[in-house]
This record gives structure tokens, sequence and C-alpha cells, in this order.
């Protein structure tokens, strides 16, 4: 039995160890996703706008948007989808020109395929050509829709509604 003590500590020492390195990298690589969630980025580095898959409003089964056009992939099951649909129909409703149009993915795998779309909801910000300009994954904050959309639409994005009296501010 003496031998087999010293035996037993060091295997349960290396397997908590081991444990405790997966959990590091499991925190590290959560923390990574969780940070990169609902953030644009570019359609394709390195790449085109074109050559990473313009769409058509045949793709989209409507009609695109004037200035741009918010795409969104959503699955039924998906939590955060719901809340994404609603900053993207009230972003579309504060700027003139632009259209939200929302694609279930289990409906149209081409397109999915086509688009390299992973996980819902992914948004896709086109230009007025159907070009993919942004590309986010996860649930968006307003600001960062607004913000990618500031890459396509010329001019200011969202017009202040609250108009200052110029004689109220030297008061």
């Amino acid at each position: 039995m003496d031998r087999a003590t010293p035996a037993l500590s060091t295997g349960v020492t290396g397997g908590l160890i081991a444990l405790a390195a997966v959990l590091l990298v499991a925190t590290v690589l959560g923390l990574t996703l969780r940070a990169r969630a609902g953030r644009f980025r570019a359609a394709s580095p390195g790449r085109p706008a074109k050559a990473s898959g313009a769409l058509t409003e045949a793709d989209l089964g409507g009609g695109l948007g004037r200035q741009a056009t918010l795409v969104q992939f959503s699955t039924a099951f998906c939590a955060p989808c719901r809340p994404t649909r609603q900053i993207l129909a009230q972003v579309a409703e504060m700027v003139d020109g632009v259209t939200h149009v929302e694609i279930d993915a289990a409906e149209r795998l081409d397109l999915v395929r086509r688009l390299g779309i992973n996980s819902t909801p992914t948004i896709l910000v086109l230009d007025p050509d159907g070009a993919i300009v942004k590309r986010a994954t996860g649930l968006p904050r307003k600001a960062d829709v607004i913000a990618a959309l500031g890459t396509v639409v010329p001019g200011p994005v969202v017009q202040d509604p609250v108009v200052q009296d110029p004689d109220r501010s030297r008061k």
C-alpha cells in the first residue's frame, strides 16, 4: 500500500492541474467570444464587398433599401433574435432609406451556406446594390448598428430630434 500512495497523489495532482488548465482555456475562450458578440466587422477582410456575396431582392424575398438594408438571419429557438429584431426595426424606422429584412436560417440553408452563417442572430449591412459591407454575430447594441450604417449612409445617420433655441442657450 505504501507504494500506491505516491502514485495516487501524483495522479490526483496531475488531474487537478489538467482540470485547472481546461477551465482557464475555456474561460479565456468564453470571454473572447463574449467580447466579439454583436460587434460589427468588415464583411470579408482582404476581399472586396462584392466578392463576399452581394444579395439580390430575390435572395431577400423583398426589396433592398434605398440607402442600406439590415439583414437578420434568425431561427425559431434563438433567444437573442427577438431583441435583435426590435433593435434593427427601430433603427430602420429612424434612418430614412433603410429597410430591415429577417430571414429564417432554417428555411434558407442555401444562403446560410453561401454566406457562411454559423450562428444566429447574424446581421449583415448591405449597401444600396446589395453588397455586404458589415457583419455581426450576436445581439448588437443600437449604437453599434447606427455606427455600422454610417459606413454606408452618406451624411448624418440619425438626425437629432431636439433642436435648441439659440436665444435660450445664451441666457
